[in-house]
């Protein structure tokens, strides 16, 4: 199943564990297959950088790299209306259409609001791993 991942799932599992974690972990072990597009790539990159500073014990650069070697990369496109009540949150959306993904993966509650839009589900981290994933590791 291919999947868009948020920006607070990746750093919260790359920083952080727990069912994000969980998450990434299962994208680097081909349970899922994860999809991005150059947008949210760099939005991982900056985010992650900040977060870097905080934590510098933490591999982030590789962690990234890693995941763009594992990802489909896909080029989304800006949607003809606005999608969600963060307008910055459409490029998940966009990606996960352009990718034909079947979920996006998220905390944000303005994306779990609309779980659904164009039949992409928007679903927690906890729930994705409850339902999704059923080895655990």
């Amino acid at each position: 199943m291919r999947i868009v991942i948020d920006t607070n799932v990746v750093i919260s599992g790359a920083f952080f564990f727990g069912s994000p974690s969980r998450v990434l972990d299962a994208c680097f072990h081909g349970e899922c297959e994860m999809v991005v597009s150059p947008d949210i790539l760099y939005e991982y990159q900056y985010v992650g950088e900040i977060f870097s500073r905080k934590h510098p014990n933490i591999p982030f650069q590789k962690l990234i790299a890693l995941l763009c070697a594992k990802a489909v990369i896909v080029q989304s496109w800006r949607l003809d209306e606005r999608v969600c009540r963060d307008p910055d949150d459409d490029k998940f959306i966009s990606c996960a259409i352009a990718g034909k993904a079947e979920i996006i993966v998220s905390g944000d509650h303005d994306l779990l609001f609309i779980s659904g839009y164009s039949g992409i589900k928007v679903v927690k981290p906890r729930d994705f791993v409850d339902k999704y994933l059923t080895e655990k590791r």
